[in-house]
């Protein structure tokens, strides 16, 4: 076993129980949160891939039926593992810096709650029980309300508020769905589950097994701010601080990867769980730009945008072939980095005018053109324009469908990336090129270098990852091709 799998929870756990125990002591922690946040990107890379058996119980092999049975807590680890932990570790590492440099005294509950979603995210990726997922999908939603709940945005106690009493909901019908698979398998083993669905030990029409489908998914919709939930996903994003809005996006598109492997694994073979998947996520797509479209607050239209491109993801995943599952989870690497970009580049704008409507903002080029510039970039990333990452992903998207024979959802994706094209370009003449107002004040407000270094990292992703999309396709493929 690769003992450093764990640690890529334990560590983040760990540091976040630390931090919040000794908080007062301001320097101490600071330093502490710095070097916990550096490890998080590094453990991953440093790991070999393979599996953890929690407590060392290893696989029982039945010589009656020569079934395996999987008895303790597994932790798989893969390249595609690697990848997203890395990169949420890394956008983790940004995240805390830019808090750390913004605030001589810093929040110990506040970091707590940084860490502690990392680490959230990163069980629910590498678990292979379902039951250890969504536990730490609950650790997860609550440490989502707090970061929201903390920030010093107005109104957003409320919008904390909304957002758990709607996970009460969630949640519940998520858990109830995983008690009506325990109780027609007998074990919460992902792999297990797997193979008795597969092997026909399980009536995949009955009723029971029908409504556990319906109740995970329904669960799988609340964490992944897909509707009916895209309104109060895109509020959460638009009550929490810039940074930490960057880090919420990314554990929204973890979880929503990481639920929805789980379910194609066990509901795979029914045809309507992937017609599901692609009508909610087509409908996520036309919502989000759509009401976008109408945001005058750029916080709100990010928000919103974000929303339609959590679509594309689901797109991908309810095609349902290697190339379009491949072309999903590639979005949703993308996802995280061009929306973490344009969140801390729109803070870093909030930052130096205290203003967030687009009507009263103008001419900020002549003020900020290196925050200018990259956030152009990201948003013709997010759009899809050539040679940028997003391009890559959306052009295999575009490609899978036709494939798959649906020519219709391929004109769909590239109406509503021209749609968000448009979108981004009426919000950047808004704030960049269109005159100044008079009554804005922006002579004397600059922007925290910390921001522009952690939108600087992630511009170079985006822009190699265009140019060279093989660096992770290839290796996303292969988990792809393992599980079908």
């Amino acid at each position: 076993m690769n003992e450093l799998i764990p640690l890529m929870v334990i560590v983040p756990l760990m540091a976040a129980l630390l931090i919040s125990a000794f908080s007062r002591f301001n320097t101490v922690t600071k330093i502490f949160a710095l070097v916990v946040a550096i490890c998080l990107p590094i453990i991953p890379l440093a790991s070999n891939y393979g599996l953890h058996y929690f407590g060392g119980y290893e696989p029982i092999l039945d010589n009656v039926t020569n079934a395996v049975y999987h008895p303790a807590i597994t932790y798989s680890f893969t390249f595609l593992q690697q990848v997203f932990i890395a990169m949420v570790g890394l956008l983790t590492f940004l995240v805390v810096f830019i808090y750390l440099t913004k605030y001589r005294k810093v929040s110990g509950p506040y970091l707590f709650l940084l860490f502690l979603g990392t680490a959230a995210v990163t069980a629910m990726l590498l678990t292979d029980d379902i039951f250890h997922m969504f536990v730490f999908f609950e650790i997860l939603a609550l440490a989502q309300v707090g970061i929201v709940a903390a920030s010093s945005i107005n109104y957003s106690y409320e919008m904390a508020l909304k957002y758990m009493i709607l996970g009460s909901i969630g949640s519940p019908m998520m858990l109830l769905g995983i008690g009506f698979l325990l109780a027609m398998t007998g074990t919460v083993n992902v792999t297990d589950i797997a193979a008795a669905v597969h092997n026909g030990l399980i009536n995949v029409t009955s009723p029971v097994f029908l409504m556990s489908l319906a109740l995970i998914f329904f669960g799988w919709l609340y964490a992944s701010g897909l509707p009916p939930f895209h309104t109060i996903k895109s509020g959460i994003y638009s009550k929490a601080e810039p940074h930490g809005a960057a880090l919420l996006q990314s554990f929204t598109v973890i979880s929503m990867i990481s639920i929805v492997l789980i379910m194609f694994r066990i509901y795979s073979t029914l045809p309507i769980f992937e017609v599901l998947i692609v009508f909610f996520s087509i409908l996520a797509m036309i919502l989000g730009v759509s009401m976008a479209l109408t945001q005058t607050d750029f916080r709100r239209m990010i928000g919103f945008l974000a929303v339609g491109e959590l679509g594309f993801i689901g797109l991908g995943i309810g095609l349902g072939t290697q190339f379009s599952i491949t072309a999903g989870l590639f979005q949703a690497l993308n996802e995280i980095m061009i929306t973490a970009l344009l969140f801390i580049g729109f803070g870093a704008i909030v930052n130096a005018t205290n203003e967030v409507d687009t009507r009263k903002l103008g001419g900020l080029l002549a003020y900020h053109p290196k925050v200018s510039l990259m956030l152009l970039i990201g948003g013709l990333a997010m759009a899809g324009v050539p040679p940028l990452s997003g391009f890559q992903s959306k052009l295999m998207l575009v490609q899978a469908s036709l494939s798959c024979g649906f020519p219709e959802i391929s004109i769909l994706a590239i109406m509503v990336s021209i749609a968000t094209f448009v979108v981004f370009v009426k919000t950047y003449y808004s704030m960049f090129l269109k005159p100044k107002p008079n009554d804005l004040e922006v002579e004397n407000k600059e922007v925290p270098r910390a921001m522009i270094f952690a939108m600087g990292i992630l511009l170079i992703i985006i822009i190699l990852l265009g140019i060279f999309p093989d660096i992770v396709i290839n290796g996303i493929s292969n988990f792809v091709g393992g599980i079908l």
